[in-house]
C-alpha cells in the first residue's frame, strides 16, 4: 500500500490525491495509521532528492527511499526501518550535508539556482522554510464578527488560536491540525482559512463602502468576499474569471459569509470605470510551495518566462478599467523578478497615466515593503510568498 502510493507520487501524481484515495480504499486504517501513511507519503515526496543523496543513487527504488526516510530522517532503528520499508537488509547512508542547495533542501536543480538569483545569500533560509509546513491561518469575516469574539468562539469549539502580527483580521491556529471544516463556526461564515500574506494583497485594496470594485482574477473568492467585508457589504463589487466552476464556488460562499453585494461576471469586462481594481494575477506560484511537499516538482520552468505576457496583458486590461484617481492592485503569490517587478515597471512605461504609491502607508508594517512594493515571505514573516504593487491613476 505504502509503497505503491509513494511510486505514484514519485512517477508525478498529486500527493494529495493519491492520498486521498490511499485512505479511501483503507477505510480500516486506525487514525493513527492514517496519520503515520500521511507523514511517509509526504514526506518521502518532499525530501527524496536528500534522500536519493543518502543512498548515492538519484534514481534508487522506493522501497530504498523509504528505508533512509526512515532511519535517518524519521530516526527509527536499522532494524525498524528494514522491517517497515521491506528492503530486506539495511542500506549504507552517506554522512554530512550535501554541498549543493537543490540536495539540501530536496529541491529540481534549476528551481534552486532560481531562488539563489532571487534571494543571494538568503537562499538558504528561504528554502529552509519551503520544507516546513506552513502554519494555518484563519480571516474573521467583519460581517459576522470580530477577530476577539471569533477567538473566543473556535476556543468554545476546541481550537486555540493566536491573532496574526501583520493583518488585523488574521488568527493562528495554534496545536493539532484541526477538522475546520466540521465546526459549526465556519458553516455560520464567522470565517475563511486565508494565509496572512494573502489577506494583507484585499487590505492594500483599501476598498471604502459604496465604492464600485473589481476582483478581476477572482477564483473561489476568497479575497472577493475580504473586499466585501471591507466593503461593509456596501456597493458594487465585480468578480471576474475564466474559469466558471470557481465563480460557482464563489457564490455559494457569498451566501454562507453573509455577502449580497457580488456581481459574478461570466464574461471579461468591458465599459467598467471601477474605483478600484484587484489583480491577483496567475502566476507560477513559487511562493506557496511549503503548502504540497510535491509542488516543486511538478512545476514547468517554462512558466516562469511564460507567464509575463499574460500578466502584462491582464495588468493593462485592469488599468483600463480604472478610474482616474482610482487604483490598480497587482498581485502574486510567487517569487519571481520577471513576474513581479518586471511585469509593474514594464506597466509603467507604457502607461504614463499611472504612478506606483507606497503599500499599505500608515498601517502595513515596513518590513513587509521592498523597493516600494509590498514582498513578505516564509523565512521573513512566517507568510508564504506574496508581492503586491499599489498603482494609482493620475487625476485629470
Amino acid at each position: 500500500m505504502v509503497t505503491e502510493a509513494l511510486s505514484h507520487v514519485l512517477s508525478g501524481s498529486p500527493a494529495e490525491r493519491v492520498l486521498d484515495r490511499t485512505l479511501r480504499a483503507h477505510r480500516s486504517l486506525s487514525r493513527e495509521q492514517r496519520q503515520a501513511l500521511a507523514e511517509v507519503v509526504f514526506n518521502v515526496g518532499l525530501w527524496r532528492r536528500r534522500l536519493g543523496f543518502l543512498l548515492g543513487n538519484p534514481e534508487a527504488p522506493v522501497p530504498a527511499l523509504l528505508y533512509a526516510f526512515l532511519h535517518r530522517l524519521a530516526g527509527l532503528s536499522p532494524e525498524d526501518a528494514v522491517r517497515l520499508s521491506g528492503i530486506g537488509e539495511p542500506q549504507p547512508l552517506a554522512a554530512g550535508e550535501p554541498l549543493s542547495l537543490a540536495l539540501r533542501w530536496s529541491l529540481p536543480d534549476w528551481l534552486a539556482e532560481h531562488f539563489s538569483r532571487e534571494f543571494g545569500p538568503a537562499a538558504e533560509d528561504f528554502c529552509a522554510h519551503l520544507n516546513v509546513p506552513g502554519p494555518i491561518t484563519l480571516r474573521v469575516n467583519p460581517l459576522r464578527t470580530t477577530r476577539a469574539a471569533l477567538a473566543e468562539r473556535l476556543r468554545a469549539e476546541g481550537v486555540e488560536t493566536r491573532p496574526g502580527a501583520l493583518s488585523p483580521l488574521a488568527l493562528h491556529v495554534v496545536g493539532p491540525k484541526p477538522n475546520l471544516y466540521g465546526l459549526d463556526s465556519l458553516r455560520e461564515g464567522l470565517f475563511e482559512v486565508q494565509d496572512e500574506g494573502s489577506q494583507l494583497l484585499g487590505l492594500l485594496v483599501e476598498a471604502r463602502p459604496g465604492e464600485t470594485v473589481l476582483d478581476l482574477c477572482a477564483g473561489a473568492g476568497g479575497k472577493t468576499l475580504q473586499l466585501a467585508a471591507a466593503m461593509e457589504n456596501r456597493g458594487r463589487l465585480l468578480a471576474y474569471d475564466p474559469d466558471a466552476g470557481r465563480l460557482d464556488r464563489l457564490l455559494q460562499r457569498c451566501s454562507r459569509a453573509g455577502v449580497s453585494t457580488v456581481q459574478v461576471l461570466r464574461a471579461p469586462p468591458e465599459g467598467v470605470l471601477a474605483d478600484r481594481v484587484l489583480v491577483d494575477a496567475p502566476c507560477s506560484e513559487l511562493g506557496s510551495l511549503r503548502r504540497g511537499p510535491d509542488l516543486r516538482f511538478r512545476l514547468d520552468p517554462a512558466s516562469l518566462s511564460e507567464l509575463p505576457r499574460v500578466q502584462h496583458d491582464i495588468l493593462a486590461r485592469a488599468g483600463r478599467l480604472v478610474r482616474p484617481g482610482g487604483r490598480v492592485v497587482y498581485a502574486t503569490c510567487t517569487v519571481n523578478r520577471a513576474e513581479n517587478e518586471e511585469v509593474v515597471l514594464g506597466f509603467l512605461r507604457e502607461s504614463p497615466g499611472f504612478r506606483l504609491v507606497p503599500p499599505g502607508a500608515g498601517w502595513l508594517d515596513p518590513s513587509c515593503v521592498r523597493e516600494g512594493f509590498l514582498f513578505c515571505a516564509p523565512h521573513l514573516h512566517g507568510t508564504d510568498g506574496f508581492f503586491a504593487a499599489v498603482l494609482e491613476r493620475v487625476e485629470g
